[in-house]
């Protein structure tokens, strides 16, 4: 039986992780703790069936059971169940003279929409 790839993260998404990470440390306050990662979920929705969905978080909202993807300076968790569609797959980032985005490069969508955020599993 072949082990399933686990969900990476490319270069220039731990690059870009760190730095946006970085600078909200820089203005952190008292009230408002600095976030410590990028958490990436698959939630239903989207106009194929499935979305991403890309939040930062704090130390405390890490849980126990989250997958923990250490790239560079930067940390990318991941829920379990988001995890099983993510599978084999690479979160990205690419800035284009049209826009700066994350992109999740997914082999197990069968389809995804214009805008790349939304994708359906076969």
């Amino acid at each position: 039986m072949t082990q399933p790839q686990p969900f990476t993260v490319s270069q220039a998404a731990a690059t870009r992780i760190a730095s946006v990470i970085a600078k909200r440390k820089a203005v952190a306050t008292a009230d408002a703790a600095p976030p410590a990662a990028l958490r990436v979920a698959v939630e239903a929705g989207g106009c194929n069936g499935f979305q991403y969905q890309f939040t930062l978080i704090g130390p405390n909202d890490i849980a126990a059971d989250d997958a923990r993807i250490e790239q560079g300076d930067a940390l990318v968790v991941v829920d379990p169940a988001s995890l099983d569609l993510l599978s084999g797959a690479e979160l990205d980032f690419t800035d284009k003279l049209m826009g700066a985005h994350f992109a999740v490069n997914n082999p197990n969508a069968a389809s995804s929409c214009g805008c790349g955020t939304s994708f359906s599993v076969a």
